[in-house]
């Protein structure tokens, strides 16, 4: 699943439960954009955040990268709770196939599934210890049900489209954000010890990695939370939650009598910001978006603070000193500062240079897929 062709047009596939995304990116000397799309999907297609229908799916994705004329190499994010990321921590070990072996070996006592029944990679992200010292390998595994990434490869194939590579969604919000986030204005009601996060690049002014001591945790905001800790540009956790902003939309959605597009519209016209008689727009629709905020973003708070204490409890945790926030859900005017004051931690929104001539929303729906296209 980690590994990558290199090509010269790639496109990043993130599909969530109410969309499809993708962005098409081409390197030659340089890295651009060369074209981009979002396509609505039909109720159903997707069931608790896994596809239940490969026909639906693959007529919906023939049909956008004909319309755009878009590149057949697709490398696709997946992200769901039939993933199971995990950190193992390894002796030393040079030989690939004993290396392996010791992979799958420990994998047996931390995945949370039958190995017989999953696809299973990993990547070696450190490397400690030497000059004598038993030393320590620090491997990120990743595993995933066969059977959920079997219907995704039928619906790409239903498509006409050539799979180039499966990647975790979490590693391309990693590579779309690392060193590009912008800082979240100044906070009054923040608490005084916090200050607003300000992102500084990784990157020397030779281009050499800086090395950081602290990490960052790395939040999409959509259907699902898709979260990820990162030192720099490595991953060292990755989690996947439910209860997303979409699940918001649906409350509100349920509560309002509002098509699923529109309750989208209403939170990101409303908010948490703005007094509510200055809000334009149906005055009971606005007090019910507010009140449906008002309901479920603690529970948004609750799934970030217990990510962050389960992270922290990990062997050899790295402190984390930031938090950055993308994703559609990013743009709930006073979500962010709200989730600032909660948890204490300062934030930030993520973007990416790369798509800032789109606007915010637009941005904010395409930073997984632009992420899953980059070649690393």
């Amino acid at each position: 699943m980690l590994t990558k062709s290199k090509h010269k047009s790639v496109v990043g596939l993130d599909l969530e439960a109410g969309s499809v995304a993708v962005t098409e990116v081409r390197a030659n000397g340089s890295v651009t954009v060369s074209g981009h799309a979002v396509a609505p999907l039909a109720p159903g297609v997707f069931r608790d955040g896994e596809l239940a229908d490969p026909e639906a799916l693959g007529a919906t994705l023939k049909e956008l990268f004909t319309e755009h004329k878009l590149s057949r190499n697709v490398r696709l994010g997946i992200a769901n709770q039939r993933i199971a990321v995990r950190t193992l921590h390894l002796p030393v070990i040079e030989d690939p196939k004993e290396l392996e072996a010791a992979i799958r070996f420990q994998a047996r006592d931390h995945i949370p599934m039958p190995l017989d029944q999953a696809v299973l990679d990993w990547r070696v992200v450190g490397v400690s210890g030497g000059n004598g010292d038993v030393g320590r390998m620090d491997v990120v595994t990743v595993a995933a049900r066969r059977e959920m990434l079997d219907a995704l490869l039928e619906a790409m194939r239903r498509a006409g489209l050539r799979p180039v590579g499966i990647d975790l969604s979490a590693f391309g919000m990693i590579r779309a954000l690392a060193g590009q986030t912008a800082a979240v204005p100044a906070l009054a009601a923040a608490p005084a010890e916090v200050t607003p996060y300000e992102q500084r690049s990784t990157l020397g002014e030779a281009g050499a990695a800086a090395a950081p001591v602290n990490a960052k945790l790395f939040c999409h905001l959509g259907d699902l939370v898709n979260l990820a800790v990162a030192q720099g540009s490595t991953c060292l956790f990755a989690r996947v939650s439910q209860h997303g902003t979409e699940g918001i939309a649906q409350k509100l959605s349920e509560n309002a009598e509002l098509s699923l597009e529109h309750a989208r519209r209403w939170l990101a016209h409303v908010g948490l910001e703005a007094p509510l008689e200055q809000i334009e727009g149906d005055p009971r629709i606005v007090a019910a978006t507010r009140q449906t905020l008002a309901d479920e973003v603690p529970k948004l708070v609750d799934e970030l603070r217990v990510s962050l204490q389960y992270y922290a409890a990990q062997e050899a945790a790295v402190a984390v000193d930031g938090v950055v926030i993308c994703g559609p859900g990013s743009t709930i005017p006073g979500l962010v500062e709200r989730l600032q004051q909660e948890l204490g931690y300062p934030f930030a929104i993520g973007h990416t240079a790369a798509l800032s001539h789109l606007d915010r929303a637009s941005a904010a729906r395409l930073t997984l897929s632009y992420g899953l296209a980059l070649e690393e």
